[in-house]
């Protein structure tokens, strides 16, 4: 198991984020929904190069309005029902590196392969996978020998995050 580390893309390799997801066509001007899977809506906006479908291909906002709980959005060259319907049911992505987080802020993916260490330092092994449960999320820390502790990352658990050590350390609650 120690072996088969995710840590989101192999060596070199460019990272994505999904940040919204195309629906269907609206109205005869070439606009489409998107439901958003960002938590910075106010970056769509006009002007804003985006890559669509899983081809990447590199396409620019012209419009961005509110629509419901998303957006209705306009691609340059995309004037059509027609022309926007070839790009229904695609995700929306950017490159990682174009949308850094706030100071002291992660992505998740970047937080997988980290070596956790209990309060004394001692290894418990790496952050193989995070569920997210809905009231907070769960570290799965898997050891050289494939033994796995959930870890719930809420702050009495989650000591301290050194991402340039690579290092998370944590407190073990009992019964873990």
């Amino acid at each position: 198991m120690a072996d088969t580390k995710n840590t989101g893309s192999p060596t070199g390799e460019p990272l994505y984020l999904s940040v919204g997801f195309l629906r269907r066509p609206h109205g005869v001007q070439g606009e489409i929904i998107m439901d958003l899977h960002t938590d910075f809506p106010e970056r769509m906006k006009k002007g804003r190069k985006l890559l669509v479908g899983e081809e990447h291909k590199p396409m620019t906002l012209t419009s961005v309005r509110p629509h419901q709980l998303g957006l209705l959005v306009k691609f340059n060259d995309v004037n059509t029902p027609e022309e926007a319907g070839l790009f229904r049911n695609q995700w929306v992505y950017v490159p990682t590196k174009d949308v850094p987080l706030p100071e002291g802020e992660h992505y998740k993916h970047e937080l997988l392969g980290i070596k956790v260490v209990d309060e004394n330092d001692s290894p418990l092994g790496v952050l193989a996978e995070i569920l997210e449960t809905g009231a907070n999320d769960v570290y799965i820390v898997r050891d050289d020998s494939g033994k796995e502790i959930l870890l719930p990352a809420i702050p009495s658990v989650i000591l301290d995050l050194d991402i340039d050590r690579g290092l998370l350390k944590v407190h073990l609650l009992e019964g873990l």
